[in-house]
């Protein structure tokens, strides 16, 4: 999942002392180092990146409760997403603790607190291992061992082996789309125990939509990646005809792939309708990001990326929904 910039607040420093008053008394701390410790927090655990494990975990465990009968949908899906969400937010923040540096020298990630430096190394690591912890004892206890291993195997491969491959190669962006795409895997196998087609459908849907999505977010941070010395494809190849053909690739990819789901009986014709217009739009999108071939305007280069950007993030959830609507009246 790739990271979303949010604008820097700037309050005082965490470490800011106690002032005195004229009368040699002390005052309380200057206002908004709790909002910024708060800020923080939630930083290192990359809410963005968690809320949208959360989703597709939550649309995984809504399908997989349709084969199971509507009466299981409310049982455990609470469950489900706290412990899914600590071991997402988890391998987070020890994702930004191995990227401490190379984040420090990127514009949009400077201000993470590991990168910045307001939280110690220590810090991060600990609160990853304990969120992991946590979130493995409650899949274990609430769900079932094969959610357990997977949610695990999830964030192993996104920290030990997808984080590293950033500064090697260009196929990190594959590995990593592994990691990315197991939200509704562990929701289905949540619900089911089981791996089954659906869930594999579901993986694929979300495997396949981040390679557009990514390529957009690659082009348009591509100088920023280049000085931190992660090797995205618009960092190895800069002339972007890699880049456009592996989002064309995908996004061509996208439309068969988002039918899977009513190939398989989960859903209905409405569905099969509804996905192939957004997969429709999305292609479209994604030929009008071959744009940046021709023009010679960085503003321009990078409005498109932009907006395929946009698009992509719009797509998913009303992907999502339609599906789970479909499913809903299917059933």
């Amino acid at each position: 999942m790739a990271p979303i910039s949010q604008a820097a607040i700037p309050e005082p420093a965490l470490n800011a002392a106690p002032q005195e008053h004229a009368h040699g008394g002390l005052h309380a701390p200057t206002p908004g180092v709790t909002a910024r410790l708060i800020h923080d927090i939630q930083e290192l655990f990359k809410p963005r990146v968690t809320g949208l494990v959360l989703v597709t975990g939550w649309a995984g465990f809504y399908l997989g409760s349709m084969q199971s009968g509507i009466s299981s949908l409310q049982e455990g899906l609470l469950d489900t997403l706290v412990g899914i969400g600590l071991v997402s937010a988890g391998a987070s923040a020890l994702n930004q603790a191995i990227e401490r540096k190379s984040d420090a020298k990127m514009k949009r990630t400077a201000d993470r607190p590991l990168a910045s430096g307001r939280f110690p190394l220590a810090v991060g690591v600990l609160a990853g291992l304990l969120a992991l912890a946590l979130g493995a004892g409650w899949l274990a206890l609430r769900t079932n061992l094969l959610t357990v291993s997977l949610a695990l195997l999830t964030a192993f491969t996104y920290v030990a082996i997808y984080t590293p491959l950033k500064r090697l190669t260009t196929l990190a962006t594959f590995v990593g789309a592994f990691p990315g795409a197991m939200g509704p895997m562990l929701g289905w196998t949540a619900a089911r125990d089981r791996i089954e087609w659906p869930a594999v459908a579901l993986f694929a849907i979300l495997f396949v939509w981040q390679f557009p999505h990514f390529m957009a977010i690659a082009w348009m941070y591509r100088d920023e990646y280049r000085k931190a010395g992660i090797r995205m494809l618009p960092v190895v190849q800069p002339d972007g005809w890699s880049t456009v053909v592996e989002a064309l690739f995908y996004a061509v990819l996208m439309i068969p792939v988002s039918l899977a789901p009513w190939k398989l009986g989960m859903t209905g014709a409405v569905y099969a309708a509804l996905a192939g217009l957004l997969g429709l739009i999305y292609l479209g999108y994604t030929i009008r990001f071959a744009g940046i071939l021709r023009t010679k305007d960085e503003a321009r280069s990078r409005m498109l990326a932009r907006d395929l950007l946009k698009v992509s993030v719009i797509y998913l959830p009303l992907l999502m929904t339609a599906l789970m609507l479909g499913a809903t009246v299917k059933h």
